[in-house]
């Protein structure tokens, strides 16, 4: 068969919707290049919370070399810093979707186009393109499995998908680069692009009949993601708007009732935290800290310090993330003070009781440590943690990613990490 045979994709014949066009492309194009801009930096910004620069514990990609260059100390202000940056990274990047896949279809047709290269910079341009669409269905795919608690690729989430977006968004700034004008100028002469205009190479040779205007099919298209914006955003609005986020793990109504009647990421038994352990009778809280110095608490001793309270959020990488809920426990820069740290708190690492999983073990910076909402949490809501909420004790810090927030707390070390 010859390239122009119409019965193969490589021939523009194949491609018939009357749909595809210049204008069409352009609009769907000028979206992503904001949506996907807010998405790597909320992304980015996300990588930082974890302060993957603080120790070894914190940091999922450890290779990263200057692709870390921006980090910086995540501040505790505000305190609903995380839960806003993330629930807007998780939110859109369910919303765009629609807007991805109508973008590539709409130029699904240049995927075939022979030949393949014409000349260096037209293979430089396909091999961006490679890296651009590869990279986009990779990011999306390994995002919404991973919301959704379902991550089937082999090798962590955190560094596929760090190492992802660099390569991704990297081929997008060069697509961006070379395609902004044309897609700007489309836009603004878009009375010489109407629905059955002249839409260049994008369009068919031999379009079929139109059963919908390119502007209809944006309407549905931003349909689509306002439908997706609607069974999402409840799991970081929270409230009422919560049972409304259908696609979302944790969207469904609060678990149990009651004080500690509210969302969870990992339970005591998925942990596989052993009540034993975590009773009265042989759990301790060893701190530690300057020249070795250690105490050994008991539940019942840290009661019995000064106790304070704090109305703080968790907020998860997946998007989800609680009300203000009203916790009270002991001070960690007072924990610190137990251990010689009397003025200015070191960074601490503090260690779970459980013994397998990632994120046991999580550093916090000393300014975390210092700040007088960061607590060691005994109660919430006037009422003992559940051991679903880290019964005996856990850690509350405001604007942390819930991962630092750790439960079932047995050791926390204070010093220089």
């Amino acid at each position: 068969m010859r390239d122009d045979d119409p019965r193969l994709p490589t021939s523009p014949g194949f491609w018939r919707s009357p749909l595809r066009g210049t204008w069409f492309t352009s609009v769907l194009g000028l979206v992503l290049l904001v949506g996907v801009t807010v998405l790597f930096v909320t992304g980015l910004v996300s990588y930082a919370a974890y302060n993957p620069d603080l120790a070894p514990v914190n940091d999922q990609t450890p290779d990263k070399g200057i692709l870390g260059f921006y980090l910086f100390s995540w501040p505790t202000n505000p305190y609903w810093l995380y839960r806003v940056t993330q629930g807007l990274h998780v939110t859109l990047g369910i919303v765009l979707i629609p807007v991805l896949l109508a973008k590539l279809w709409s130029v699904v047709p240049k995927l075939f186009t022979l030949p393949p290269a014409r000349s260096l910079a037209h293979a430089l341009e396909r091999v961006s393109l490679l890296l651009l669409v590869g990279g986009g269905l990779f990011e999306f795919t390994t995002g919404v499995l991973n919301v959704q608690l379902d991550y089937v690729f082999p090798g962590s989430f955190y560094p596929l998908h760090f190492y992802g977006a660099w390569v991704f968004f990297a081929a997008f700034l060069a697509h961006a680069a070379l395609k902004t004008p044309t897609a700007l100028r489309a836009v603004r002469e878009r009375r010489r692009h109407q629905d059955e205009g002249d839409e260049g190479e994008l369009a068919t040779p031999r379009p079929d009949a139109p059963t919908v205007s390119r502007r209809g099919a944006l309407w549905f298209t931003g349909g689509a993601s306002l439908l997706l914006l609607v069974m999402t955003a409840g799991q970081s609005i929270g409230g009422v708007w919560r049972r409304t986020a259908l696609l979302a793990p944790h969207g469904g109504a609060d678990p149990g009732s009651g004080p500690n009647g509210f969302q969870i990421n990992k339970t005591a038994a998925y942990a596989g935290i052993d009540a034993q352990e975590t009773g009265p009778e042989a759990w301790r809280l060893v701190v530690t800290g300057r020249d070795g110095r250690t105490v050994r608490l008991s539940r019942a001793e840290l009661l019995r310090l000064p106790l304070h309270s704090a109305a703080l959020p968790i907020a998860c990488v997946e998007g989800w993330s609680t009300a203000d809920q009203w916790w009270r426990g002991v001070r960690l820069r007072d924990l610190a003070a137990l251990v010689g740290y009397d003025t200015d708190p070191p960074d601490v690492l503090v260690e779970s009781v459980q013994r397998h999983g990632a994120f046991r073990r999580a550093a916090l910076r000393a300014n975390q440590v210092a700040d007088p909402r960061s607590l060691l949490a005994l109660q919430v809501n006037g009422e003992d943690l559940s051991p679903d909420h880290g019964y005996p004790a856990r850690v509350i810090v405001p604007a942390a990613p819930g991962v630092l927030n750790t439960k079932w707390v047995a050791r926390m070390t204070f010093g220089d990490l």
